[in-house]
């Protein structure tokens, strides 16, 4: 897919036609040119002049001031806010430098629905910011000067915060803010208030100089088709819905991401979603509400989350997790012929795994993933024509001595 490689301020050129007689003018344009064609008829309609109007004018786009390229393949990995604003910054600029990697996902919006850096008081967003990132754009153009292409992640209907503030936004439980077995709330996507408050927090990171949005959590909660007749909602414009409930829950989770990816082409960003790997597996996932084919036509980038720890048995694998390289090869085969369904496919770019599974095992050794495991997923990628790739570890502690490009 091709990338644009600088981001810059387009003018608009102004058309001035200047004419030395009178005239009456008429403007034709023939259904199907390239070139529209202006005739000009003389009051005496002895001249006829025929003039080209140029090409459509391009667009204004935001300038941030800061220059990034494309790299040949992005090759990233996962930071977090407090390692992006802390100490440990340093070590994994480092570990770029050093290695083939060449770019970072950066926590703007987290997990709980926390930002990662402090907004002006008069911001909307003021009393959920933290102060890890304390410069975000001090950041960017530490960024820019060590050539790492920045990537801002946005957890979107994950957000305890958002469902405490604003309990309409979200699912309720016998009148209660409803949470998971963890203690987590979500907000709810069908509703445009929820979209717009994501989508805000986008542009901000775009305007820091953010080259590529990336949403996370683009979903209903896991399993919510066991509790779709128990939580109350507002469904919003999808209340008279013609469909049944999977079909809306598809339709509102794809129309966010259409929306977000239109508010946000003024900035001229990419945008990505991450996206359950066994959704490219199923025709969709029927409670979350992801559609593999209709999210991925509406995005620059689809990042399947595809560490073998979360597969269980799968592709005829027993234990994916023991397996990382047949498991990655096995997806990238299904994947493929999904996106070769499209006109236009994204570009593809999975999260894989650098981190142990201890609750995996019960008692058995943990297979450990270090430089042998990093580097079988890789290959099995590239194996399959699949060139960029995100490397996950939730406390971004990565393996060393990596190939990233076997």
């Amino acid at each position: 897919m091709e990338k644009m490689q600088h981001k810059t301020v387009v003018l608009i050129g102004i058309l001035l036609l200047s004419l030395s007689f009178p005239l009456h003018n008429k403007v034709s344009a023939d259904e199907g040119s390239e070139a529209q064609t202006v005739s000009f008829h003389t009051e005496n309609q002895m001249t006829l002049q025929k003039r080209e109007l140029p090409d459509p004018v391009p667009r204004f786009v935001y300038d941030t001031g800061l220059n990034f390229e494309y790299p040949d393949a992005v090759r990233g990995i996962y930071v977090t806010g407090p390692s992006a604003g802390g100490s440990r910054f340093e070590k994994l600029t480092k570990l770029i430098k050093d290695t083939e990697l060449n770019s970072m996902v950066i926590d703007i919006k987290e997990d709980a629905g926390i930002l990662t850096y402090k907004p002006e008081e008069e911001s909307p967003y003021h009393d959920v910011g933290r102060n890890y990132i304390k410069d975000p754009k001090k950041l960017l153009k530490t960024l820019e000067e060590k050539e790492i292409y920045p990537i801002a992640r946005i957890v979107v209907f994950k957000d305890s915060e958002l469902a405490k503030k604003r309990p309409e936004w979200s699912f309720k439980e016998n009148g209660k803010v409803w949470a998971n077995g963890k203690g987590e709330s979500f907000v709810n996507p069908f509703m445009k208030e929820v979209w717009d408050y994501n989508v805000e927090v986008a542009k901000k990171a775009a305007e820091m100089g953010f080259q590529e949005i990336q949403f996370d959590y683009v979903r209903f909660p896991e399993g919510f088709e066991k509790r779709d007749d128990i939580l109350t909602y507002n469904e919003g414009d999808y209340k008279d819905f013609e469909g049944d409930n999977v079909q809306k829950r598809v339709t509102a989770v794809t129309d966010f991401v259409k929306y977000a990816r239109e508010e946000l082409e003024y900035y001229d960003v990419d945008v990505s979603v991450d996206i359950f790997g066994y959704s490219a597996t199923i025709a969709e996932a029927p409670g979350i509400g992801q559609n593999f084919t209709k999210i991925s036509e509406q995005v620059d980038v689809i990042s399947s989350m595809i560490y073998p720890s979360h597969w269980t048995s799968y592709f005829g694998i027993p234990f994916p997790d023991k397996e990382p390289y047949k498991l990655v090869s096995e997806y990238a085969k299904v994947e493929n012929e999904r996106l070769g369904e499209l006109e236009d496919p994204p570009t593809s770019r999975p999260w894989i795994q650098d981190f142990d599974a201890p609750w995996l095992y019960r008692g058995e050794p943990t297979k450990h993933y270090d430089k042998e495991e990093v580097e079988a997923q890789i290959k099995a990628l590239n194996e399959h024509g699949i060139n960029e790739f995100l490397l996950w570890n939730p406390v971004n502690s990565y393996s060393e001595n990596v190939d990233y490009t076997p």
